[in-house]
């Protein structure tokens, strides 16, 4: 049985069958095809951290494949307060057929997915965020864009450490960009160039995004982190993409960023409302590429 806690645990040919299988479903969906691979299946969905795109697109996932959703807030469930953690996976997962957990700390999500009988999905933790690479991945192929230099410019949490392992793993250069004091997490970082990745960490955004394929951004106050918006604000502001700074993109690349976006933070109206923007089309692709990663983990069940 596998579980998607993070792209350390994929090869790049399970990554790209998940990208095939997503992309198949999508074709058929767009036909009015639905076909119920996941017939009858419960996919329970622990939200500790809420969110609008990871709600939606995995409830109407598992719905089109067939299954059932079930909502579990922090009001619903106390993940390891008052039950340990390790009781509530084998609770929950003796009742369900997968389980996505959207929380704070990472460790949360391996303790559950440790004691889980059933695929535990990271549909977001403060460390990683691997659906919405995929997504962000799928989007990227879907424009044509094959081998591309990616530039992520911003905050190095969550999206900038998944972008270091995915990168790694397919082999694509990768461009990172954050103010001194907010580079990504030192292990991944080292994790990502042991494996090989063609990694360049700066404090230059006109470094990272010279030439590049695609750029990408994330918001500079995440979840929680609300008490420091002053300090962030004042730390990012030569970090923001607005027309000077893509213009010295590739004359072909697409902006992409995963929501919810603060227009005059770390993006300007005209770029992320601009003809190369894709983020609407990204965050479709949320619904797709998760759709296909719970059919491929239901496929490797055993």
């Amino acid at each position: 049985m596998r579980h998607f806690l993070s792209f350390d645990d994929f090869s790049k040919s399970e990554i790209l069958e998940i990208i095939e299988l997503s992309k198949k479903i999508k074709a058929e969906f767009k036909q009015g095809i639905q076909i119920p691979y996941l017939e009858k299946k419960i996919l329970g969905m622990v939200f500790e951290k809420s969110s609008t795109r990871t709600r939606v697109s995995f409830e109407s996932g598992i719905y089109q494949l067939g299954g059932y959703g079930m909502f579990l807030s922090n009001r619903d469930i106390q993940l390891g307060r008052g039950e340990p953690i390790k009781d509530t996976a084998k609770v929950i997962s003796s009742m369900v057929d997968m389980i996505m957990l959207r929380t704070f700390g990472h460790e949360r999500l391996e303790e559950l997915a440790k004691y889980s009988s059933v695929p535990v999905i990271n549909g977001l933790t403060d460390l990683c965020h691997p659906v919405q690479v995929l997504a962000d991945y799928l989007t990227i192929l879907e424009e044509g864009i094959d081998n591309p230099t990616i530039a992520y410019i911003g905050d190095g949490n969550n999206m900038a450490n998944s972008y270091i392992l995915f990168s790694a793993k397919m082999g694509i250069e990768l461009r990172i960009a954050t103010p001194k004091g907010y580079e990504p997490d030192t292990t991944i970082l080292q994790k990502g160039r042991e494996l090989g990745g063609n990694i360049l960490l700066t404090n230059s955004p006109e470094e990272a995004i010279l030439g590049a394929d695609v750029v990408v951004t994330d918001t500079w106050i995440s979840m929680g982190m609300e008490e420091e918006k002053g300090q962030r604000i004042k730390d990012f502001q030569n970090f923001q993409i607005d027309r000077n700074l893509f213009s010295k993109s590739a004359e072909n690349s697409i902006f992409l960023h995963c929501l919810p976006a603060y227009r005059g933070y770390e993006v300007a109206d005209e770029v992320i409302d601009g003809e190369r923007s894709r983020i609407y089309q990204e965050a479709e692709n949320r619904l797709h590429v998760q759709k296909g990663l719970m059919v491929w983990l239901d496929q490797h069940r055993n």
